[in-house]
């Protein structure tokens, strides 16, 4: 099964609210496979100090040790630059993920990261909507230079960059 592009998403939530709506919206992109889930870990603190944890993966198990081979390749041919660290590499990434996630040892980082009552979300998210479009360009002759994504703050800076130049005219 061909995968499309992941990204990583980090979310904080100063005041947590959780109505349902993120978990809506996610069901439905992935009812129309616009995304998937690779891993999801949701954070919430309360007030107290306490800590709950929710995990999430669309992957099946299957899938989740392709993956695993897929990113151990890689780190391993980037680690001996090589065709026997990368198959290493293979076989250590599928053994991890075969084994699953932990979610104890995974998330006391983020446990102690986030101040009481906020909450965080780190969500693996994969791209299927950009599958198609991936191929359409590799068959034109086309590959990656560079990739970003534009949020409204940097919208703002080029604003504020265009007036400093301006005013210094």
């Amino acid at each position: 099964m061909a995968m499309g592009p992941v990204q990583i998403l980090v979310i904080g939530f100063d005041e947590p609210n959780f109505t349902g709506k993120i978990r809506a919206e996610l069901d439905r992109l992935r009812e129309h496979d616009v995304v998937r889930l690779v891993d999801l870990l949701v954070v919430h603190k309360d007030d107290d100090g306490n800590v709950e944890r929710l995990r999430h993966t669309d992957l099946s198990e299957e899938e989740l040790e392709l993956l695993g081979a897929k990113v151990g390749a890689l780190i391993g041919l980037g680690a001996g630059g090589d065709e026997e660290s990368m198959e290493a590499g293979a076989v250590l990434g599928a053994a991890a993920m075969a084994e699953g996630v932990d979610g104890d040892a995974d998330t006391w980082y983020v446990d102690d990261a986030i101040p009481n009552g906020t909450a965080a979300a780190i969500a693996l998210v994969e791209h299927r909507w950009a599958i198609g479009l991936r191929e359409a360009i590799r068959e034109a002759g086309g590959f990656h230079l560079a990739d970003a994504w534009i949020h409204p703050a940097d919208l703002v800076a080029i604003g504020v960059l265009a007036r400093e130049e301006a005013e210094a005219l």
